[in-house]
């Protein structure tokens, strides 16, 4: 439980935001939206849905497929637009049952990350954090989904490190987290700077 009870009361202070994602963000891209795209932002929500095996804290990220609109190829967290009639955490949960399996009532919520705006494809992202009690089986949609990570967040949490990314405007030199031969780089890198900003001072986290 302590995992779980300290995570809650960290994501219940003042969120670090713009100073985390700062340390993750891609070279020449905004953390603002400019005002004549505002109106035009689309509304999502992602889970970084947590759980505990061996003493260890994992979080489950996805690889999208590379036939995918945006971010194809990408590690990302379960997440998709904010549909009419739902809330951020309505969506997160929704999309995390639809590409993964996890149903909602496998999940706790535990709070919220700071809101995150990806120039790139015009998502404005708020990311949802929820627990798991124990690994869940997932039944993954392959529409959607390549393939699970299974990622050891508190074992890469001072590994950062840059890396070229072959992008649609060209070669770029990103700050990411290289992991069992993946790169965790742009948005979903983002918003694990924050939470790791965010436990960063708990006597719960071991190097």
């Amino acid at each position: 439980m302590a995992f779980q009870n300290e995570i809650k009361k960290a994501l219940q202070i003042t969120l670090p935001g713009e100073a985390s994602h700062k340390k993750m963000l891609p070279p020449s891209r905004k953390l603002l939206a400019a005002p004549e795209k505002r109106h035009k932002l689309k509304h999502s929500s992602v889970l970084l849905a947590l759980y505990v095996e061996n003493s260890n804290l994992y979080g489950c990220l996805i690889k999208r497929p590379k036939h995918m609109k945006h971010h194809a190829g990408q590690i990302a967290l379960p997440g998709g637009r904010i549909e009419k009639g739902e809330n951020a955490v309505e969506t997160a949960l929704r999309e995390t049952y639809e590409e993964i399996g996890v149903h909602k009532n496998q999940i706790e919520i535990l709070g919220v990350l700071s809101e995150l705006y990806v120039e790139v494809s015009g998502f404005l992202i708020q990311p949802i954090v929820g627990w798991l009690n124990k690994k869940p089986t997932f039944s993954i949609n392959k529409d959607e989904v390549e393939k699970m990570v299974l990622f050891p967040i508190l074992k890469y949490k001072n590994h950062f490190e840059k890396t070229s990314i072959k992008t649609n405007i060209g070669v770029l030199e990103v700050p990411c987290i290289k992991f069992d031969g993946e790169i965790i780089w742009g948005a979903t890198a983002m918003i694990l700077s924050e939470f790791y900003d965010l436990m960063g001072d708990l006597s719960f986290i071991q190097e």
